[in-house]
């Protein structure tokens, strides 16, 4: 996992995030070993960070300290409905993430590797991840859109190294619509798989579920009609339990099932990284899968 980890700030408290923490912290909790490539600052949020890393299990062998840059956070505040909207401090110690000798043997020994956009903000960490993308291993990109960080040369890199696309649906359309004006929510997939020969493009969409096309053929989940706390870290628990459920056999429908599940799961939960365990997940699973059964055409 790379890049980004931070500290939400919310209008009542402070929340340890960022999306590769959250599926980080997501694949652990699904019993997948994961580690976490990053960078933290020689500050109190960066010790506090390390302690709740600690606490929750997460690999941290990987974590750098910067002793000029801060810890990074996010200034978040909630709608209405629930959704969160972000402003991202610039210049912190995950921007200046630098290549170790043994990143290398750590991602060609990896399942998968699951990086974002956000982390081409800045040349350091974006040098770093553009040299570890050129190792092979399977490539997950989830996209992470957020205004002014838009580089539609290094997002067009990155499609073109990626194996596995997830993205939201205001993500879908901002970037298909560089290539095409079609409409048709399907045609807008087909166009950036076409263009960038992705095998798997994830789609979440909130309380609608979330879509997936694998080898070019659509899988369809209707989501869950759930109360929700928040939605911080829900499409990063999604992406967590679709890819720990497909590593394990492979079968679409299940895994987007199991997203789908965790995801709206997290979402009556506070934060992004809630404590859980698998039987809370069977347990919650039991009360709403049957209502919401997944389709393909």
């Amino acid at each position: 996992m790379l890049w980004e980890i931070l500290w939400d700030v919310l209008p009542d408290r402070e929340l340890p995030g960022g999306a590769p923490m959250n599926v980080t912290y997501h694949l652990t909790k699904l019993g997948r070993t994961a580690t976490l490539i990053s960078r933290i600052g020689a500050d109190e949020r960066g010790t506090e960070l390390q302690k709740v890393f600690e606490g929750k299990g997460i690999d941290i062998s990987n974590l750098q300290t910067d002793q000029n840059y801060r810890t990074s956070i996010v200034l978040a505040t909630p709608n209405q409905a629930g959704d969160m909207k972000y402003q991202i401090v610039e210049d912190v110690a995950w921007d200046y993430i630098e290549r170790q000798a043994d990143h290398e043997a750590l991602v060609a020994g990896a399942r998968y590797f699951v990086f974002g956009s956000l982390a081409t903000r800045c040349e350091v960490s974006r040098n770093t991840l553009f040299e570890l993308m050129e190792i092979p291993v399977r490539k997950v990109l989830d996209i992470n859109l957020r205004a002014p960080f838009i580089n539609k040369d290094c997002l067009e890199y990155q499609l073109g190294k990626a194996q596995v696309l997830k993205m939201n649906e205001e993500e879908l359309v901002m970037v298909s619509g560089w290539y095409s004006n079609t409409r048709r929510f399907e045609d807008k997939i087909k166009v950036l798989q076409d263009r960038f020969q992705i095998e798997t493009i994830i789609v979440t969409c909130g309380a609608k579920g979330a879509i997936v096309n694998y080898d070019h053929r659509f899988y369809y989940h209707n989501g869950f009609k759930v109360n929700v706390a928040d939605t911080i870290g829900s499409g990063d628990s999604f992406l967590a339990a679709f890819l720990s459920k497909f590593i394990a056999d492979r079968n679409v429908e299940s895994a987007l099932a199991f997203g789908c599940t965790v995801g709206a799961f997290v979402a009556t939960q506070e934060g992004g990284c809630p404590e859980y365990t698998p039987e809370d997940i069977e347990h919650f699973s039991a009360k709403t899968l049957a209502n919401t059964p997944s389709m393909t055409i």
